[in-house]
């Protein structure tokens, strides 16, 4: 048996604590030595503890459960101290329930956890001794201890100041740590860990610890809590002194800030020419600003509405010039060459100088980079004398960039076609929309299917932006889009755009460009003037054939600006140097060797012929190459073929074989021979059937073992039955055959119409040989020896002969 001295305030008794005593666990609750506490008992087990303790000794050892969703406590379910209390006071609850008031008497451990005979559990104890001597350290900790629990208690206003004053008469360390630590609000694992603490001194000082922190916490509340009093005091002070200020104005006669702002937008929709519905819908916002308070969210929404839709240009126009010598003479200032373009706008300013009104066109510019699509757009509106706007549609991929976005979304605003015509200031700009082959679509919409309606004639006279949400006639306007290919735009928007084509310029129209245009401007913005710097005869080709490599002129405008940059630093440094002149010699001097090769086809030879392929920055020579080795009759394709190209050079291998006979070759070749077709260049992907003819004619020529023509190139879709087909594109391949040196061009002969688009100069220099079958073909490319000529001429008497 162990005793213990227990004193109360009414009356001195010794009460003895067995070795082993009913187990009562508790949830979400720890009980101290000398705390006083109501328990509510439902559990089977623990009302049978109580009512043992109460048939017994009144003693009950409690102890929490670390999971309170446990209802049947095993002993891994509790920890391992509790508290050995006294049952004060019993009360039994009509649902079977009891109501137990329970006193702390000691610190204990658990030391054997069984199931009684009689229903509870019967644990064995191990009472702490918690004496402690009174020692100056320990005295001072209590004092501690007591002045931090007072300024706890004067900071949180949950806690009555009579707590404090019972606190400081506590002379016992052991008492003193479990009397604070019973009314500090901290988390239960904070409160056992204190509860598990035998010594009395590492218990203050432990409490101390959680003082110091508590206290920072409550310290920083009521830094929050005087702040967010102080703005609630401040905006209720100042809506109470804007009440009085209106009460004020109004006996005065005189208007705020907020009224002068309504008067204005009001005024301004007045002066304002607007369609009746977009009217109707400003006024109906001006009428909800009025009852709004002006400081709440939605007035600046309504607000920032208001002043979109009364800023933009629902009728105001810019007077179009309907000079059309003047409109031609400004075209052709600014741009050579590109007539279709400029017919088709001297057309579009015919009709309207006739009908006075015209829907707008919506044309779509289609050619390779640096070709002048964009900048003459430019020119377009100088001519017609209308304002100028761009969007570039290059990466959009959200409809919303078109349409706008719904006012019910924080910081919503119109579409770049509406800021767009803000910015323009009138409601019949040229517009252009750069680049719409390049837009995206993802999970926010498609802004292609947004476009439908803004390029079509007959609907975008009332286009409806999200944000507006009153339509805007968009009729007026002259749309130009530019795409570098159409491969990528929908077939539904491709439907509403009218085509006009750029093809690649040749070198002389590049030098003519180069001198009209190119080389004054960059002149101008070097600070350079005429005399200073000179291209001697053959210094401009040379750029143009060894510089650059492209369809349009902007790495040509890129080396001619680097040139200028040049001379500007040679003449800055030597000041006696009047002028430089440039010449094909010195040309390594001031741009480095040259970029590019010109010849950069490969000879013609057994096995390998050059076709023509069309991309998205122009036109381009294509090397095939074929060679043969003992097999068993296969087909290697490599150089990162597409589909259509393998498909081609399998038709083509096919048409082969088919007239094996005619051709002279051994049958058997087809069955012990492995065909490799690589074009070069592997990393480029290819594809399209364009190349069928060189593709045959390779196969042909290493199969009889006979050398392909030189300078000749080809490009035509193979049948299987030996027939060229029509393609695309042939300008731009023509050039591209031009710019490599090539003399002479096999293309089909349906393609014929396209001749007129070549340039002249171009048609002049190379022998353009249209075909229409493949035996034409292998006539004409391959070279042909003595004995053979009098078989071809039978096959091409057999197909109708060539045709040139």
């Amino acid at each position: 048996m162990n005793e213990l001295d227990r004193f109360s305030s009414d009356k001195n008794e010794i009460l003895n604590i067995p070795d082993t005593l009913p187990l009562l666990p508790v949830r979400d609750i720890i009980l101290y030595p000398a705390m006083v506490l109501p328990l509510a008992v439902g559990r089977e087990k623990s009302i049978r503890a109580l009512e043992e303790a109460m048939a017994t000794n009144r003693l009950v050892f409690i102890v929490t459960q670390k999971n309170i969703q446990v209802e049947d406590p095993t002993p891994n379910d509790v920890y391992n101290i509790g508290t050995v209390c006294e049952v004060l006071q019993i009360l039994k609850i009509p649902d079977g329930t009891l109501k137990a008031l329970v006193e702390g008497i000691s610190r204990a451990q658990w030391t054997d956890f069984k199931l009684s005979d009689r229903g509870y559990i019967k644990v064995g104890l191990k009472i702490f001794d918690e004496k402690t001597e009174k020692t100056p350290e320990a005295e001072a900790i209590m004092r501690r201890s007591i002045a931090l629990f007072e300024q706890y208690v004067k900071l949180n206003p949950r806690m009555p100041m009579e707590i404090s004053v019972s606190v400081s008469n506590i002379t016992d360390p052991a008492r003193l740590a479990d009397t604070i630590a019973s009314h500090l609000a901290i988390k239960n694992n904070d409160k056992q860990i204190v509860l598990e603490l035998v010594n009395p001194i590492e218990r203050l000082e432990k409490i101390i610890q959680i003082l110091n922190s508590e206290i920072e916490i409550l310290n920083i509340e009521r830094r929050i809590q005087s702040r967010v009093r102080n703005q609630i005091e401040k905006t209720q002070k100042e809506y109470y002194l804007t009440e009085q200020m209106k009460a004020i104005q109004k006996e005065l006669k005189q208007k705020d800030d907020v009224q002068k702002d309504v008067d204005e937008l009001k005024d301004k929709l007045k002066k304002t020419s607007m369609p009746q519905t977009a009217r109707d819908a400003a006024d109906k916002e001006i009428a909800r600003l009025e009852k709004m308070m002006p400081m709440s969210p939605e007035a600046t929404v309504v607000r920032t509405y208001l002043e979109w839709i009364l800023d933009l240009p629902w009728e105001k126009s810019t007077l179009d010039n309907l000079d059309l010598k003047r409109a031609k003479e400004i075209l052709d200032q600014d741009h050579y060459g590109l007539e279709k373009v400029k017919d088709r706008i001297l057309e579009y300013l015919a009709v309207l100088s006739r009908v006075q009104k015209i829907k707008g066109p919506i044309l779509c510019f289609i050619g390779p980079p640096g070709v002048g699509k964009t900048s003459i757009a430019k020119s377009v509106a100088r001519s017609l004398e209308r304002n100028f706007v761009r969007i570039s549609m290059g990466g959009v991929r959200d409809e919303s960039e078109i349409r706008g976005h719904r006012r019910t979304y924080i910081g919503a605003m119109p579409g770049k076609i509406i800021q767009s015509m803000k910015k323009a200031g009138s409601n019949n700009p040229v517009f252009i929309l750069d680049e719409i082959d390049k837009m995206g679509a993802d999970w926010r919409g498609d802004p292609s299917a947004a476009l439908l309606e803004v390029l079509d004639p007959e609907q975008n006279y009332a286009f409806g932006d999200h944000y507006l949400d009153v339509d805007f006639d968009l009729s007026n306007v002259v749309f130009i889009t530019t795409a570098n290919t159409l491969n990528n735009i929908p077939n539904t928007l491709l439907d509403r755009l009218e085509l006009i084509r750029f093809s690649g310029y040749t070198d002389a129209e590049k030098r003519r460009i180069a001198e009209d245009f190119i080389i004054p401007k960059q002149l101008k913005e070097h600070g350079l003037k005429p005399e200073e710097f000179i291209f001697a005869n053959g210094a401009l080709d040379a750029v143009i054939k060894n510089y650059t490599h492209e369809a349009g002129v902007r790495n040509l405008t890129r080396e001619i600006a680097s040139l200028c940059r040049k001379v500007a630093k040679e003449l800055g440094f030597d000041k006696e140097l009047k002028s430089i002149t440039i010449t094909p010699e010195n040309l390594n001097k001031y741009l480095g060797i040259a970029h590019y090769e010109r010849e950069r086809i490969a000879e013609n030879d057994i096995g390998v012929t050059t076709g023509l392929a069309w991309t998205e920055v122009g036109g381009e020579t294509l090397t095939i190459e074929v060679n043969k080795m003992k097999g068993k009759g296969s087909l290697v394709l490599t150089g990162k073929l597409g589909d259509v190209m393998k498909e081609s050079a399998q038709a083509a291998l096919t048409y082969v074989r088919s007239i094996s006979q005619k051709l002279a070759i051994d049958e058997n070749m087809f069955s012990d021979t492995d065909f490799h077709v690589h074009v070069p260049e592997g990393a480029v992907p290819k594809d399209g059937p364009s190349a069928g003819i060189a593709l045959a004619t390779a196969l042909a020529s290493v199969c009889m073992s006979k050398p392909v023509k030189k300078k000749i190139a080809m490009t035509g879709e193979v049948t299987l039955r030996g027939r060229v087909l029509g393609i695309g594109g042939l300008k731009e391949k023509v050039l591209a055959a031009y710019r490599e040196g090539i003399t002479t061009v096999l293309f089909p002969e349906s393609n014929k119409k396209d001749l007129v688009d070549i340039p002249g100069d171009v048609k002049k220099k190379l022998q353009m040989i249209p075909v229409s079958h493949m035996d034409e073909v292998i006539s004409l490319a391959i070279q042909q020896l003595p004995e053979d000529k009098n078989k071809f001429s039978k096959i091409n008497k057999k197909n109708g002969g060539s045709k040139k």
